[in-house]
């Protein structure tokens, strides 16, 4: 099987695509290049199929490697013949790959191996061929120094058969497809299970359920639970039916050597094959639910990171506290940092006057626009305090979620940016800047520190670590960088540039000034043909002297639009916007060999809508006044919120309390609900009913049924 045969069969795209994909791959193209530029190519794939090529192709050359090795090992030990070389070249699948080479796999030295050893093998053999009725007699031939008598040579030859057994791949694979339909998780109480915070598991204490039917949310929490020590759980079939498969394949007489066998199955089944076959079927059931849960962190953090921005404004931004205060801090329209302070206006200090007289002004002082709230302790009782003052101009107040800011404050980055301040300022300057541009402070934050995830440090941080940076360049690409104003975090993930290239050009920039013509790229050191190639196209320049630069065009379609313009008799600031003329195109006239259909369409889309941002504008969500704190609540409420979190069992809500309400799939839509992302988005304003409140272990229940959202 050739590396494009296996891709076909893994993701089932065209050989044509998958070809034009590597082939785009290997001349150092990336995805968001090729999925936005090489349309034609690859036949309109778009990046989530052009990065599964990428991947399959990965997992191909791992699997060669795989092969490689083992071949190369089985070889050292003397055991290749042609027959196991054409079986191992030819599987693709690593388990079927691990189960041939277990007989040659180098390991601690076991029973049966021991057993060898005293040339116990011959009556193993013997045994095996069930057509000896006489045992005790044979097996006193094999009694010698190192073997006092013939029970102990006996089980020798079931330690040996026992291995033989466990090594089959016929029954390995038999057994295999059972435990994956009939596994049964099966959950009690662990070691930990009187640990003080164990009452969060404790539904899990008498659990069972079958486990291809555990949800993924569901099976990371056991899974966490039993890695804590507070919850032990297993996983396999039925104990005498599975028992009885391995005894109908090997069991073939009724005399004392099917006896012997008999015992040898047993011993296989229970020490050997049900581990390992349990432990392989929890890390499968593992990878789906790690899967899974990315896929819903993933989908989170893109449209947490396509949050709408308020834009180039003057920020008065506060990270709220009780006793140490609510730091203070105002910013000016590109962020930076004109002044901090600290107010003390809630208990115990209270000196609400002195703290109201000094944000008034601070807003007139600084000509304030908007005012940015961070969402955590005290968040509630700032924004009370806030929407009561009286400015002498129109400011709008937002609550923002602070999720990472303390750990921005605290981080390399932080510290670069703002040496000569603490934590604090820093907590409170992030707060400012993610409502001016969300998408421009959070690539600062590590994707698992903003509070879009579940289960997050229980899943494959290799594969987590890599889709939530894919999403992060898809969005960053997406939405465009402004290369005149852009941050080295935010430059480093687009296409084509990385962490050092955005340095440079950072560095260039304050040498040299702004950049006034994406061409002018080319003179930072380190940014050759390639990479302005890859990068160009998601670079904006506004008020550049050829619009172009501030849109989604790529350079080299630069002539195309000209030509296009010259065709109309206008100039190509006349052509952008205007929708007459680009519907007077006639797009046939301009497809060639280089330029097709797809691309040409991209084009005028993108002359039609000026280069607007895709994020949509940002919006003030009012709180129930009256609500402060779970004690306000009753069921039947009907109340204002604003979707904090997504999971594959709800969503979470913040109704204006330190605790979110959940809605619960089944509360979602009066059908069933497969996927919450279907119903509802991150950030999404929204009203909620109460259904339930459970106010010791802090729990609200809220339900979309019969809402108008």
């Amino acid at each position: 099987m050739t590396v494009i045969d296996y891709i076909i069969q893994e993701t089932h795209i065209s050989k044509s695509q998958i070809e034009a994909t590597i082939s785009l791959l290997e001349e150092g193209a990336t995805i968001p290049f090729i999925s936005r530029y090489r349309k034609e190519q690859t036949e309109n794939l778009d990046e989530v199929q052009i990065a599964d090529i990428q991947k399959q192709n990965d997992a191909f050359i791992e699997i060669q490697k795989r092969k490689e090795s083992i071949l190369k090992s089985i070889e050292e030990q003397g055991q290749l013949n042609d027959e196991l070389r054409h079986k191992i070249e030819n599987t693709f699948h690593s388990i079927q790959l691990e189960d041939l080479y277990l007989p040659y796999k180098k390991k601690r030295k076991t029973k049966g191996d021991i057993a060898k050893e005293k040339g116990l093998e011959p009556l193993a053999k013997i045994i095996m061929s069930q057509n000896n009725n006489d045992i005790l007699s044979t097996a006193k031939r094999f009694v010698k120094k190192d073997i006092k008598d013939e029970d102990e040579a006996i089980k020798g030859a079931i330690d040996i058969i026992s291995e033989w057994i466990n090594e089959h791949l016929g029954i390995r694979n038999h057994l295999r497809q059972l435990f994956e339909r009939k596994a049964q998780l099966s959950v009690k109480k662990g070691k930990e299970a009187n640990r003080e915070d164990s009452h969060k598991y404790k539904d899990y204490f008498d659990w069972t359920e079958p486990l291809n039917k555990c949800p993924s949310h569901r099976f990371l929490a056991i899974y966490r639970g039993d890695k804590e020590g507070v919850l032990k759980m297993h996983a396999f079939p039925e104990e005498d039916y599975a028992q009885e498969l391995v005894d109908r394949r090997f069991i073939k007489a009724d005399n004392e050597s099917s006896q012997i066998i008999k015992q040898s199955t047993k011993q296989a089944y229970k020490k050997m094959l049900r581990p390992s076959l349990e432990t392989e079927r929890i890390n499968e059931a593992k990878k789906k639910a790690d899967h899974q849960a990315i896929k819903v962190f993933s989908e989170n953090l893109r449209q947490l990171l396509l949050s709408p921005p308020l834009g180039a404004q003057r920020i008065l931004a506060i990270d709220p506290g009780y006793k140490s205060g609510c730091k203070v801090v105002c910013l000016d329209e590109k962020g930076d940092l004109l002044n901090n302070t600290t107010i003390y206006p809630h208990k115990p200090q209270e000196e609400t006057k002195l703290a109201a007289k000094r944000i008034v002004s601070l807003v007139e002082q600084y000509n304030i626009n908007a005012i940015s709230i961070g969402n955590g302790t005290a968040g509630r009782e700032t924004e009370f305090f806030i929407k009561k003052l009286k400015f002498n101009k129109p400011v709008r107040v937002f609550v923002v979620s602070e999720d990472g800011a303390s750990i921005y404050s605290a981080s390399k980055v932080g510290r670069e940016e703002f040496p000569e301040y603490d934590v604090t300022v820093r907590g409170a300057v992030s707060i400012g800047r993610r409502l001016m541009d969300p998408l421009s402070e959070l690539v600062k934050i590590d994707p698992k520190s903003l509070g879009v995830g579940q289960y997050q440090h229980e899943v494959d941080q290799k594969e987590l670590k890599e889709n939530l940076n894919f999403v992060v360049e898809s969005v960053v690409n997406q939405i465009g960088v402004n290369l005149n104003t852009a941050s080295k975090y935010l430059l480093q993930y687009v296409s084509g540039l990385n962490l050092g290239t955005a340095e440079k050009i950072i560095k260039y920039r304050t040498e040299n000034g702004l950049f006034e013509d994406r061409k002018d790229l080319l003179k930072v050191p380190g940014i050759g043909k390639k990479a302005f190639e890859q990068a160009a196209g998601f670079l904006r320049i506004p008020k550049a002297k050829n619009p172009l630069d501030n849109s989604r065009v790529h350079p080299e379609q630069y002539p195309l639009v000209k030509k296009m313009a010259k065709d109309l008799g206008i100039s190509i600031e006349s052509l952008i916007g205007n929708e007459a003329y680009i519907l007077q195109i006639q797009v046939d006239k301009y497809i060639s060999d280089k330029v097709g259909l797809p691309t040409i369409k991209d084009i005028l889309k993108e002359l039609s809508k000026k280069g607007i941002d895709p994020r949509k504008a940002t919006k003030i969500l009012e709180f129930d006044p009256n609500i402060r704190k779970i004690s306000d609540l009753s069921e039947g409420m009907i109340l204002p919120g604003i979707i904090t979190n997504i999971t594959n069992f709800g969503a979470f809500v913040d109704i204006g309390i330190k605790e979110n309400g959940l809605i619960h799939v089944s509360q979602m839509a009066d059908e069933f609900v497969d996927n919450p992302n279907k119903y509802v988005k991150l950030h999404q304003h929204l009203h909620v009913k109460i259904s339930s409140i459970d106010v010791e272990r802090k729990r609200i229940a809220l339900t979309l049924k019969g809402m108008d959202s």
